[in-house]
């Protein structure tokens, strides 16, 4: 049997079943021309050349914003091409070489949507380990062609609907449940600074799931650019109200991704009048890295939680993917093991390579790609995560996220300067996320 897929219809209708999620109609004409590399910043990683039956490579796509004035993930794409480098020196996926196609979706609605028409164009058996707060603009273009997407970041809630999704981590959604969780019992009133996004819009009441569940009341919600490059109006308001509600000290939670670090430079020139006034976020708007830039243990970041979706970089865990990187992508420093886009682009791979070699000598396609995960597989992925199942059955169905199937999030603080575990082990929040509001 051959990696290539048969040919499939491209139109855009395809398996849209979802009542929650909005649509627009009609993609413009750009929307629909094949990602050009001079456009959208495509590359490709090839896998080899030529080649018939089996030895034909087998092509996926990753995708991520890369030089934009927002949030970038060029370690992502950048891991994807190390990843394929890696394999390729040890004879491939299942004996097949693996193509790694990459594309910039440039934070831009119609980016997002010419990366998925390439990847359609270019026979993607899969789009594994991306990044893109544009759901509306490239799930359509996946579905219609029946492309599974594996590992995305989380952005969007329709990473939790499409029946062509499979995430390997709970996402926004449960990162903020555990946040919410942890901070009901230790902040008096908790401002929310968030971007002024579709994406955006969903934080809020994810973040409320969770203050609810401990008889928190819910946080103010701060709507702000995503690519300002000063945040002092935000952080004054932020603070503006302090001492406004019942209990201790409040709690300003800035979830800003790149722009997360920008914020906490206004708000440490802000807060000097409030030194009780703590802050918290998600990993993947704060890093060792940032906390380092902001001041370490002096810093505003002292004392904040993080909530992470897998273990710390210490753990033994990585050491398959700080191989990869010290052999394959030293040197480059868009690709850092502590970086949660690159663990997420590890996993994804992680999963894509158990489902070629579940296939045995089988042909490799979006089809059979999709029936293998659809068909109960269970992935392990080496204590990273649980064992990774994906059904329309599963626990969160009922509140709108059929494909979460991993709610696990790791609680981490801030202490001595340094991101330490906050405790053992990871947190459910399964259960959080049954009672939010997300209608």
């Amino acid at each position: 049997m051959t990696g290539r897929r048969p040919i499939r219809s491209t139109h855009t209708g395809g398996l849209r079943g979802r009542s929650r999620a909005t649509r627009t109609g009609v993609l413009s004409a750009g929307a629909l021309v094949a990602c050009a590399s001079l456009a959208v910043g495509c590359g490709v990683v090839p896998g080899a050349t030529g080649g018939s039956g089996d030895d034909d490579p087998i092509t996926v796509m990753t995708w991520a914003p890369q030089d934009t004035g927002a949030t970038n993930k060029p370690g992502m794409p950048a891991l994807a091409q190390a990843y394929a480098r890696w394999v390729n020196s040890q004879g491939g996926l299942g004996g097949r070489k693996l193509n790694v196609l990459t594309c910039n979706d440039h934070n831009d609605s119609v980016a997002a949507a010419k990366c998925a028409r390439r990847a359609v164009k270019e026979d993607a058996v899969a789009v594994v380990g991306s990044y893109s707060q544009y759901a509306d603009s490239f799930f359509p273009v996946l579905e219609g062609a029946r492309i599974p997407y594996i590992g995305g970041y989380g952005l969007t809630n329709t990473e939790f609907t499409s029946p062509l999704s499979y995430p390997v981590n709970g996402g926004q959604p449960a990162l903020l449940a555990g946040l919410g969780s942890a901070l009901a019992d230790s902040c008096g009133p908790v401002t929310l600074v968030r971007p002024d996004t579709i994406a955006g819009d969903q934080l809020p009441v994810l973040l409320d799931s969770g203050l609810s569940s401990g008889g928190h009341e819910r946080a103010h919600d701060q709507r702000a650019a995503e690519d300002a490059t000063s945040y002092d109006d935000q952080s004054g308001r932020a603070l503006a109200r302090e001492g406004t509600g019942p209990g201790g000290p409040g709690c300003v939670v800035p979830v800003l991704g790149d722009r997360t670090g920008t914020f906490m430079d206004s708000f440490r020139r802000a807060s000097e009048d409030h030194p009780d006034v703590r802050t918290a976020t998600v990993l993947g708007s704060v890093d060792q890295t940032t906390i380092n830039a902001s001041g370490g243990a002096s810093g505003p970041y002292e004392g904040a939680y993080v909530t992470g979706w897998y273990p710390s970089v210490g753990d033994p865990a990585w050491d398959g993917l700080k191989k990869l990187i010290k052999e394959q992508a030293f040197g480059n420093n868009d690709v850092d093991a502590a970086d949660a886009g690159v663990q997420t682009t590890w996993i994804a791979y992680t999963v894509l390579k158990e489902v070629v070699e579940s296939l045995g000598d089988g042909e490799v396609s979006a089809d059979t790609v999709r029936r293998a995960l659809d068909g109960g597989l269970e992935v392990g992925t080496g204590g990273l995560t649980p064992d990774l199942r994906w059904t329309f059955a599963d626990k969160l169905a009922s509140v709108g996220f059929p494909r979460l199937v991993n709610a696990d999030v790791t609680l981490q603080v801030v202490r001595d300067g340094r991101l330490v575990s906050a405790r053992q082990g990871t947190v459910d929040t399964t259960r959080t996320l049954q009672n939010a509001d997300v209608a």
